[in-house]
C-alpha cells in the first residue's frame, strides 16, 4: 500500500484553493455587478451604440428603407457648403449672444439681491425655479400667441400705447429676439439658484470686512462676489453654451421645420432634424451632427479659456 506525502497533499489542497477562490470571489461580488449592470446596458444600447452607428451613417446616402450607399466625405463636404447650414450657424451664435449674456448677467444680478434677502427666500426660490419645470412646448405655444403679428398681445399694447408694431414672426432682427426671450425667460431662474448656490459658499467674513472699509454694493459685487464665483460662472457659462448652441423646441414650434421667413429661426439642431426627419436624408443628418459636434467642443473650449484667463 503506497503512502501519501504531506507535502504533496498540501500542493494538491494549494492548487485547489488557487482554482476555487477565484469563482467564490465573482460569485461574492456578483449581486453588486448586476446591480449596476442596468444602467450600462442603458447607457450603451441608448448612447454608445447610437453615438457609433451615428458615425458610420454620416459616410453614408440613405434614405432610412432602402440599402445604404458609402459616399466618403461627400455628406460633410455638402454640408459646409450648403448656404442654409451656414445660416443656420449664423443664426445660433447670434441667437446665443442675445440670449445667454443677458441671461446670465440678469441672473448673476438676482442671485446677488435675493442673497441679502433674510425673509421669503424660500418663495423667490420657487418662483425662480417654475420656469424650468414647465413645459416647453406649452410655453412656447403661448408665447407664440404673444408674438403674433396681428391679434398678439404685446403687438396690442404697443398699438394701444400708438407705437409701431412688431413683426415678430417675419422680421430678421424680431424673429431672433422672439426666441432668446424665450430662452432668458425659460433659464434665468434656474441659473440664478446656481449663482445663489455659489453665493452661499463665500464667507459673509468678506462682506463684513468690506462695508467696514467702507465699499458700496456695487464694488462688493464686482470685487468680491464675482471673482469667488468664478467656478460657478464657468459652469453655467457651458451648461448655456452647451444648451444655446443646440436650440431646437423654441424655433422649431415658433417657426416650423425650415426656421420661418428667409430662414431666420433656423438653428444648427432643428437644421439637422429638418435634414433628417424631414427629408429623410438620415446620412446627411449625421454628417451635421458630427460637424455640431466639433462646433459644440471647440466653441466650449474657447468658452473654458476665456473664463479661465483671470486664473492666470
Amino acid at each position: 500500500m503506497s503512502s501519501i506525502s504531506p507535502v504533496a497533499v498540501s500542493q494538491h489542497q494549494a492548487r485547489q484553493d488557487a482554482v476555487v477562490k477565484p469563482k467564490s470571489k465573482f460569485r461574492k461580488y456578483l449581486p453588486m455587478y448586476l446591480s449596476i449592470a442596468p444602467y450600462f446596458v442603458i447607457f450603451l444600447a441608448f448612447s454608445i451604440i447610437p453615438t457609433v452607428f451615428s458615425l458610420y451613417l454620416a459616410f453614408q446616402k440613405w434614405d432610412g428603407i432602402g440599402q445604404m450607399s458609402f459616399i466618403g466625405f461627400n455628406n460633410f463636404t455638402f454640408a459646409l457648403s450648403d448656404p442654409k447650414f451656414g445660416t443656420a450657424i449664423l443664426n445660433t451664435f447670434e441667437i446665443w449672444f442675445m440670449s445667454t449674456i443677458p441671461m446670465l448677467f440678469l441672473a448673476l444680478i438676482m442671485a446677488f439681491l435675493l442673497n441679502q434677502r433674510t425673509r421669503s427666500k424660500f418663495a423667490y426660490q420657487i418662483s425662480y425655479f417654475l420656469p424650468n419645470i414647465t413645459s416647453i412646448v406649452a410655453i412656447t405655444l403661448i408665447f407664440n400667441s404673444l408674438f403674433g403679428e396681428q391679434f398678439g398681445l404685446i403687438n396690442t399694447v404697443l398699438t394701444a400705447l400708438h407705437l409701431p408694431a412688431v413683426q415678430w414672426l417675419s422680421d430678421f432682427w424680431a424673429m431672433k429676439w422672439a426666441i432668446a426671450l424665450l430662452v432668458i425667460w425659460r433659464w434665468v431662474g434656474y441659473n440664478a439658484l446656481v449663482y445663489m448656490a455659489g453665493l452661499q459658499s463665500i464667507p459673509s467674513d468678506f462682506y463684513e470686512a468690506a462695508r467696514i472699509d467702507g465699499a458700496n454694493t456695487i464694488n462688493i459685487f464686482f470685487r468680491i462676489t464675482v471673482p469667488l464665483l468664478r467656478p460657478v460662472i464657468l459652469f453655467t457659462v457651458i451648461s448655456s453654451t452647451l444648451g444655446g448652441l443646440t436650440l431646437f423646441t423654441e424655433p422649431k414650434i415658433l417657426y416650423g421645420n425650415n426656421g420661418g421667413v428667409g430662414n431666420q429661426g433656423l438653428t444648427m439642431s432643428l437644421y439637422q432634424y429638418w435634414q433628417s426627419f424631414a427629408t429623410y436624408h438620415y446620412g446627411y443628418g449625421a454628417a451635421v451632427s458630427w460637424i455640431m459636434f466639433f462646433i459644440l467642443l471647440a466653441f466650449t473650449f474657447v468658452n473654458w479659456r476665456i473664463v479661465q484667463h483671470g486664473d492666470n
